[in-house]
């Protein structure tokens, strides 16, 4: 069990709303992931709190670590991708919904079903769905078509503050058009073992060298989302 020393108590009550109880348990979430998700809850998360955790995380006070390990965990703070707390469970039922009955309409017109929306502040601001036939453009994917309604719809090509929820996982293109517009979380459903670059073949958000990280939500409404792509081809194929 986590104690106090070397953690404060309101840091291990803290901890617990993350279901983070046992030292294995800090050593599997990391330290500095772990000190980032604090942050983001809200919590007041000083430098001497990130030292508190890796001295728990050790069994060991805190006073033991040296100064190179103080330098250390201070590099990989600066490293780190930046951790946002998953959306709520309601909200994710609710968008991944609304993105399915998207990619229900791709379906209906022959295109692979795959349905996104852009949410900023609880409202949708961005819908799309696969249309490359309809529109004999490769980068129609349902969240180039999103990101492009949002963009215009705010009025900015920055798309700080919203999330994107999409039913199958981002390919190279739309994770490099993600990047760039600087959205703070993607949701996806359905992993692509064939092309997915959330960590299925590649993992695009994970690249610390790029600007900009969002951070990822993966197997959300994920059997509903699979079943629509699966149900497509095997209609497909029995048609043929």
């Amino acid at each position: 069990m986590l104690t106090s020393p070397p953690l404060p108590p309101k840091a291990l009550a803290w901890l617990a709303e993350l279901g983070i109880a046992e030292r294995e348990q800090l050593l599997a979430a990391g330290v500095v992931a772990t000190f980032l998700r604090l942050k983001a809850a809200g919590h007041t998360a000083t430098e001497r709190l990130l030292f508190a955790l890796e001295a728990a995380a050790r069994g060991v006070h805190w006073s033991m670590l040296t100064d190179a390990d103080r330098a250390r965990l201070r590099a990989a703070l600066m490293q780190h991708p930046p951790v946002r707390l998953p959306p709520d469970t309601g909200e994710s039922h609710r968008f991944m919904q609304a993105a399915l009955e998207l990619a229900a309409q791709a379906a209906s017109k022959g295109e692979v079903p795959v349905g996104a929306v852009v949410v900023r502040a609880g409202e949708i601001v961005g819908r799309g769905y696969n249309r490359p036939i309809a529109r004999c453009d490769p980068s129609a994917h349902a969240e180039m078509l999103a990101l492009r309604d949002a963009a215009a719809r705010t009025g900015n090509y920055r798309l700080a503050g919203c999330d994107l929820y999409v039913t199958l996982e981002p390919c190279p293109m739309c994770a490099g058009a993600i990047l760039q517009s600087r959205l703070d979380r993607v949701v996806f459903g359905a992993r692509d073992a064939k092309a997915g670059a959330a960590g299925s073949v590649i993992d695009l958000f994970a690249d610390s060298r790029l600007n900009h990280q969002t951070a990822l939500f993966g197997d959300v409404e994920a059997q509903a989302c699979a079943g629509l792509l699966s149900g497509f081809f095997r209609q497909r194929r029995d048609k043929n």
